[in-house]
């Protein structure tokens, strides 16, 4: 089975930007999976991320993961 994914990138305080990688339906709302990544990545070690939705990058990947037990 392959499931697919979402890239949702978020800038933070550093200059970096972190990307997370979010498991929902295509029809997801990007509120939705911004907020997935940003609590993510609030809940780490890493420099605090801004909380601005405008500032994410979120794109649908076209490809798809093969099944595996750590993408579940």
């Amino acid at each position: 089975m392959e499931r697919r994914y979402w890239l949702v990138s978020l800038p933070a305080v550093d200059g970096k930007q972190y990307v997370y990688r979010v498991y929902a339906p295509e029809d997801a709302l990007p509120a939705d999976l911004f907020w997935d990544a940003w609590h993510c990545h609030d809940e780490s070690a890493l420099p605090r991320a801004w909380d601005l939705f405008d500032a994410a990058a979120i794109r649908r990947v076209g490809g798809a993961l093969p099944e595996h037990p750590h993408n579940s």
